[in-house]
């Protein structure tokens, strides 16, 4: 009887793709893959291997969760070994091994082949691009490069990551091919830092140049682009969004907040005026574009003055997509050596929320200027007699869905085949997070 695995995600899809490179080299050795939601009880799996997160406390927290809860299940004899790699392993290992003795083995990142040989297998040379999808078999993330070269105050993962590395547009081409081939229809660009890929390999930034080549595979319809960085951004990468078709007009941008004082303390490399402009020129060049943005609750120096600019600028600018969390102070950065922790934790939740507040009617009322177009859908799944599907303005996991009545009754099996297809929709109402549709 085959060897069960199971492999469990935390944290960014940056880590998913590590997994999924990982899974593809345990598959080959003839282990059977156990999905990483199914009970460890009664899955009668072998080894459990976690892929941890270590970028906030919050995340940290879970990954500590996700880690003894495989102990326990462990040591009822529901499971027999337990791996850990990934950033919260590579920068805590020495202390995870001694406060968690029940693991048997503890990697960091970078440390892939290592736990293949735990494993008992070798690493195969010929599968370094190739990925075991955890995702829906329609759409993958697409991981153009490792580390980030910013200092930003608050952000460990240079720490964790290293320097920025891009990984050679040869062999990203080679790996969308491949995802093609497996029925991938939408890939989602990720890094640290996508917008600085290219310029340690070639001397330049290349992002726009990767965008289009990746654009003229064969099966690939739609390619996202997310965590870019404002500073410096490529402006040729507009101009591929804006004329590619195959380019969603979608750019998920984490601006961090708008007051001069918080950016400089962050240490973004731009103001409040440049960031201003920023959004100005991708409405401009980009007509229609959907902008998903992310900030920082209570930074050190983010006043009451600070936080009721950022409320104004978020107003102003209506962000299809805005996401925040509060300031926590993480141990290494510049911001935990060098700034006071300054504001109250009670005043950051009560900031978080005013906030959150502001975007909700932001995101409603744009959802429900949608309704009674028509659009065109990725169907994601079906579930409780509803189709789940997205358009080209809502990136998978991080943003709402569209609900799809069908036009008649399906059976499991009809249903499935309409699962990684196109549709055109109409949309019929909406609230702040969903919109619900009929089919055309």
């Amino acid at each position: 009887m085959a060897v069960k695995v199971q492999l469990i995600t935390l944290g960014c899809s940056k880590n998913r793709v590590d997994s999924e490179h990982l899974l593809r080299q345990i598959y080959s050795g003839g282990v059977s893959i156990i999905p990483e939601g199914e009970d460890l009880s009664v899955a009668g799996i072998d080894t459990v291997i976690i892929n941890t997160c270590g970028f906030i406390k919050d995340a940290k927290e879970e990954s500590i969760e996700t880690i003894l809860n495989a102990c326990e299940a462990k040591s009822r004899g529901y499971i027999n070994k337990i791996f850990v790699f990934g950033c919260l392993s590579q920068r805590y290992r020495e202390d995870l091994k001694e406060q968690i003795p029940e693991v048997d083995g503890f990697f960091g990142a970078f440390d892939a082949r290592s736990v293949i040989l735990a494993l008992g297998h070798t690493w195969n040379e010929e599968l370094n691009n190739r990925r075991y999808l955890t995702t829906p078999s329609h759409y993958a993330y697409l991981k153009i490069s490792e580390g980030c070269d910013r200092i930003c105050s608050y952000c460990s993962i240079p720490l964790i990551r290293g320097a920025h590395t891009s990984v050679p547009e040869i062999d990203l081409i080679d790996e969308a091919k491949h995802l093609a081939d497996m029925g991938v229809k939408e890939l989602i660009v990720v890094a640290q830092d996508t917008t600085y890929y290219g310029i340690d390999l070639y001397k330049e930034r290349k992002l726009a140049s990767l965008l289009e080549k990746l654009s003229a595979i064969h099966g690939i319809e739609w390619i996202r682009l997310l965590y870019s960085y404002p500073a410096a951004f490529p402006e040729r990468v507009l101009d591929v969004m804006a004329s590619n078709p195959k380019i969603c007009k979608y750019l998920d941008i984490p601006l961090q907040h708008i007051n001069d004082k918080v950016l400089s303390n962050m240490r973004r490399n731009i103001n409040g005026d440049a960031t201003r402009r920023l959004v100005e020129n991708f409405r401009e060049k980009v007509p229609g574009i959907i902008l998903r943005t992310t900030m920082i609750i209570g930074h050190p120096g983010e006043t009451k003055s600070a936080f009721n600019e950022l409320l104004q600028f978020v107003s102003q600018a209506k962000f299809e997509r805005l996401g925040a969390f509060t300031y926590s102070e993480e141990e290494g950065t510049w911001g935990a050596n060098n700034l006071k922790d300054t504001v109250r934790e009670k005043e950051k939740q009560e900031r978080y929320l005013q906030l959150m507040e502001l975007q909700s009617k932001i995101s409603l009322n744009y959802n429900l200027s949608r309704t009674g177009q028509n659009e065109l859908v990725l169907i994601d799944n079906f579930n409780d007699g509803v189709f789940v599907g997205r358009s080209q303005n809502e990136s998978p996991e991080v943003d709402g869905e569209i609900l799809i009545a069908p036009d008649r009754l399906h059976s499991e099996a009809d249903a499935k085949k309409i699962i990684g297809t196109f549709a055109h929709v109409t949309i019929e109402n909406a609230d702040e997070y969903d919109l619900m549709a009929k089919f055309l």
